[in-house]
């Protein structure tokens, strides 16, 4: 978005539903929103396909793998998933400023976004590191507003694409510096899976991401296991 020659970054600039996919972007909103205070939850998951894929609640038909990693670091949790396919950045500010996480008091937040922003195609256009990380700051400055006492873990962006030296991994790695670094500056937990999801020669396998993005109960065994020790010590 240009306005009087000046480039507006639109990874900050909240917007509903951009792009078709597999299921009801909207409908899903008001499930959350329906869902949230009755869940309770103690952990918030805040993304884009890869969380929403993941389980939880509320119900996805979408769901990947067959749960046996959610269960594995969920299960002892009430856990609202906030995850939505085809989410950027400025979608998450969206639903935040429009009612999801209101009223919520969790203990954890666990934000994994981003990924989207680096895709161009008819209805947004693809967005620099640097910009990127300013979409994530402005989501990590809602959640501190409205979950005020939440440990924020962010993670690094995910591997895409099969070969190592595909031009998007390069910019995710920039993308990726720039949330450390913020994470770093805010006091926040910072975890990049990346080395775990790739094989030994920096490929992205099938085995793990299909379509080299979304994850396979592979790649979700590995999310599950970096998250375990962050989650809220039970009684």
């Amino acid at each position: 978005m240009t306005i009087e020659g000046k480039t507006i970054n639109t990874a900050v600039i909240p917007v509903s539903k951009l792009e078709e996919d597999s299921y009801d972007w909207w409908a899903r909103h008001e499930q959350v929103l329906s869902v949230q205070r009755t869940i309770d939850p103690q952990v918030v998951l805040i993304g884009d396909s890869i969380t929403h894929f993941w389980g939880g609640e509320p119900w996805s038909a979408q769901v990947h793998g067959n749960r046996e990693a959610w269960n594995s670091v969920f299960a002892p949790y009430r856990v609202l998933n906030m995850g939505f396919g085809w989410d950027r950045t400025q979608n998450v500010l969206w639903r935040l400023d429009h009612g999801q996480l209101d009223g919520l008091n969790p203990q954890t937040v666990v934000i994994l976004i981003g990924t989207n922003n680096t895709s161009e195609t008819e209805n947004a256009r693809a967005n620099s590191p640097e910009e990127i990380a300013d979409g994530l700051r402005a989501i990590c400055d809602r959640v501190e507003a409205k979950a005020s006492g939440a440990r924020i873990v962010i993670m690094a962006v995910f591997p895409r694409e099969h070969e190592p030296d595909h031009p998007r991994r390069r910019t995710i790695a920039e993308i990726n510096e720039r949330y450390a670094a913020i994470a770093q500056e805010r006091g926040y937990g910072f975890v990049d899976i990346g080395p775990q999801l790739l094989e030994a020669d920096g490929t992205l396998s099938q085995e793990t991401a299909p379509d080299y993005c979304h994850l396979t109960e592979r790649g979700y065994g590995h999310w599950a296991e970096a998250l375990r020790p962050l989650l809220p010590q039970l009684p």
